[in-house]
């Protein structure tokens, strides 16, 4: 593909193709399906609440008549901050309902960053929802900011849900706010610097949920579970955006140690995953039949089948329709992997400066590498440098307070740089090669793109995280973490096994990459990357300047070992 040229959808829809915006939706479900289950909320102890259509559009309309209530100047930000559950997308509605505008924090976030929002989006309100690090990140919050509690909240005196519900009527108007006025400010998690606040419009929203729908065939009658971060952007678009203009069912997962069985309860019709949780999956596959035997199970013409069935019946995904991975880079002997049992992994791209709508997989058009075509209304160029640049009816509308940074992200003709390096097949399917900005050049003045490199190690089942670094190094190296099972492995006195295994695997990847790429060793690091410990955002992103510093005093000793494999714990 030349620089420069533009690839557009054949079938793309003109991108000012009206949609109903989202009130809309919940009253239009609220009159034609009122007794349908919407969301399906685990309570802790087995207990499980059921909200139809007309029990969340009640309780939204009394919730918005209790936001009106606190007299807020029109328009003001609303913070909500949970895992997900019911009641998150319950506020998000209230809040629109009541005039205001919505601005989700992530339930993991640091004290500092909580306040860091708080103060920058000039929030006077906040839902606290779910939490399991609450006395920690209270100290986060702005003395008067005023606090509601939902049903599964950590103990506070709050006013709290239920009560306010109790104590409002509801509210008798059916305001559905307009295209163009902003409905909420999504802070990005950022591997450098501080959070962005990115605004989406009800009318990208609208543009997001009603294009997404055409790409695939679903309905009222599918179903999903929702576990990744609602405050994600990909989440609440497949989630929350997707079940209004579709009316199908949400599933909650009540927490991690019952997500399995959370997962076999929902039994979803579609399911959005993250490439590490497709991982995991394959690994506690094989924890239970080995891999080599199910190869061989599975080409056995009459008990492939039997096996596929059971498998997925194991894993609660017997009635998916259409299984997605996004978020990031998932390899491409995984997707081959899972073909074999029947399931055709589709990738996603986007960014929250799009509302994660941009490239989708089309069933039947995957190529293992490519995050897919665009999607309606979608265009996409590539730079004379290899930047990926997109134009979306889903563009974000800048970001807040920050016109600075807005004018470098976006070009005068509203193409946002997407600041990943890609390429483009003759079937207009998009495939990411790096970041422009992950970009680092050895001594030896050669540039190396990261993100392909890790993503041949991240396909080994023993490795959990993996960056490659090496900035001003003759060669790069690439760290890693354990997976769980390579840790008893190790910890078992089967370091040796795992070191012979290690090196093969950066051979092999070495036999794929330029000479100036090859890697000069492989460290096994301890511990893991964390939240906690500042290396990771809450989208599971690394920071890799972060790392870099963590680990700046040993890179240069660990690039001059002539060993192919080194373990920090013997180094």
């Amino acid at each position: 593909m030349t620089a420069m040229q533009s690839i557009s959808n054949k079938d793309s829809q003109p991108a000012s193709l009206a949609f109903p915006l989202p009130l809309e939706r919940l009253y239009a479900w609220e009159k034609s399906a009122g007794k349908k289950l919407f969301m399906s909320q685990p309570m802790g102890a087995g207990k499980i609440e059921s909200f139809t259509w007309k029990r969340v559009a009640d309780e939204v309309r009394r919730m918005a008549t209790y936001l009106r209530s606190l007299n807020l100047p029109e328009n003001s930000h609303i913070a909500l901050m949970s895992k997900n559950c019911a009641h998150w997308i319950m506020t998000d509605l209230a809040i629109w309902m009541a005039g205001h505008i919505s601005v989700p924090l992530y339930p993991t976030l640091t004290a500092d960053t909580v306040q860091q929002i708080m103060e920058h989006s000039g929030a006077k309100v906040l839902f606290v929802g779910k939490l399991d690090g609450w006395d920690e990140m209270k100290k986060g919050v702005p003395e008067g900011t005023h606090c509601i509690s939902y049903p599964l909240s950590p103990p506070n005196d709050y006013p709290t849900w239920n009560d306010i519900i109790k104590d409002n009527k509801p509210f008798e108007e059916m305001p559905t706010r307009t295209a163009e006025e902003l409905a909420t400010i999504i802070y990005t998690s950022g591997t450098t610097g501080a959070p962005k606040g990115v605004m989406h419009s009800f009318g990208s929203m609208a543009a997001a949920a009603g294009n997404a729908a055409t790409i695939y065939d679903m309905g009222s009658k599918d179903r999903v579970l929702s576990y990744l971060p609602l405050s994600h952007v990909a989440e609440r678009v497949c989630v929350e955006l997707l079940a209004l203009y579709q009316g199908f069912t949400v599933y909650f997962a009540d927490s991690l140690e019952t997500f399995a069985a959370d997962l076999k309860r929902a039994n979803p019709t579609i399911f959005f995953a993250v490439p590490r949780i497709w991982t995991k999956f394959q690994m506690g596959i094989f924890e239970k039949m080995p891999e080599k035997k199910l190869s061989l199970m599975l080409k056995l013409p009459i008990v492939s089948g039997l096996i596929k069935k059971k498998v997925l019946k194991g894993l609660g995904l017997d009635a998916a329709k259409f299984c997605i991975s996004g978020a990031a880079p998932i390899p491409s002997s995984l997707i081959h992997w899972y073909k074999t049992l029947g399931i055709e992994l589709l990738e996603g791209y986007g960014m929250t400066e799009n509302l994660a709508y941009s490239h989708m997989s089309r069933k039947g058009k995957v190529r293992a590498g490519y995050v897919g075509q665009n999607n309606p209304g979608v265009v996409t160029r590539i730079s004379e440098e290899g930047e990926i640049l997109v134009s979306s009816p889903c563009t974000m509308m800048g970001y807040y307070k920050d016109e600075e940074k807005t004018k470098e992200v976006l070009t005068e003709d509203r193409f946002l740089r997407t600041g990943d390096k890609g390429e483009i097949d003759k079937q207009g399917r998009l495939k990411i090669t790096g970041r422009i900005k992950d970009l680092f050049k050895t001594s030896k003045g050669k540039y190396v793109a990261p993100s392909p490199i890790e993503g041949k190690f991240a396909a080994n089942c023993h490795i959990e995280q993996v960056c490659v670094v090496g900035a001003n190094l003759p060669q790069p190296l690439v760290l890693v973490t354990l997976s769980e099972a390579a840790n008893a492995l190790a910890e078992g006195g089967d370091k040796e096994s795992l070191s012979e295994e290690f090196a093969q695997l950066r051979n092999e990847v070495n036999n794929q990459i330029d000479a100036h790429e090859r890697l000069k060793v492989l460290v096994v690091v301890k511990g893991d990357w964390t939240l906690e410990n500042g290396i990771m955002t809450p989208t599971l992103k690394i920071k890799r300047n972060v790392l870099e510093e963590r680990y700046a005093e040993r890179i240069e000793q660990w690039a001059s070992s002539k060993q192919p494999v080194i373990w920090e714990t013997d180094a």
